[in-house]
């Protein structure tokens, strides 16, 4: 089975958007760089914008081109499939997204899209590992990825930390309210306006 990886962009005080859920100035490293990245499966939904797609900088475009093309399952909790509409039924990356949801699929949303919906963590990464094979699954961080970790089915933290300070909102660890303890990274990439961290989750 492929490796389950807890990942998103942070703020340096441990935030992935603020009490209103907008991400602010946490993104801007994808749209700011020269190097295009294209994701898997149907990787060419602009999250943009703007209709540049994403762009990063070169220090970044290696390490972010051969992840994105490492994943083929996303797993996310409904907060976000609500609040991107799940990327109209076209992930960034990756052939699958598994919904963490007590509530099904919205009713005629996109039935051509290869989404699926987990009511418990659990059952969202069986589903998530079945589909993706030998590939990664990548798991949003934040509430649900905290509880994934928390089920002890997290293998590896990818963090992208922008040098930007929070003070509130939206942890990358969700409720998580006890240690866990990781490797020292195996991943610290210098880029523009961002660090790449990437650790192995100590067994």
């Amino acid at each position: 089975m492929g490796t389950v990886i807890m990942h998103s962009v942070m703020s340096v005080d441990g935030f992935i958007a603020d009490d209103k859920d907008q991400v602010g100035t946490l993104h801007d490293w994808y749209f700011d760089g020269d190097v295009p990245i294209g994701g898997g499966g149907a990787g060419e939904y602009d999250h943009s914008g703007t209709g540049g797609g994403v762009r990063v900088s070169k220090s970044s475009a290696e390490y972010v081109g051969s992840t994105w093309a490492s994943i083929g399952v996303i797993v996310m909790g409904r907060t976000l499939f609500d609040l991107v509409n799940g990327w109209e039924g076209r992930p960034p990356t990756g052939d699958h997204v598994v919904v963490v949801s007590h509530r099904p699929k919205p009713e005629g949303w996109h039935p051509e899209a290869s989404y699926h919906f987990a009511g418990d963590v659990a059952a969202a990464i069986e589903k998530a590992q079945e589909l993706a094979g030998d590939r990664a699954v990548a798991v949003n961080a934040g509430d649900v990825g905290g509880q994934i970790l928390a089920a002890g089915l997290v293998d590896e933290v990818a963090m992208d930390v922008v040098p930007v300070v929070f003070g509130t909102g939206k942890r990358f660890f969700g409720a998580v309210d006890r240690q866990y303890l990781l490797e020292d990274p195996h991943v610290v990439i210098q880029g523009e306006r961002v660090l790449h961290l990437r650790y192995k989750v100590r067994r």
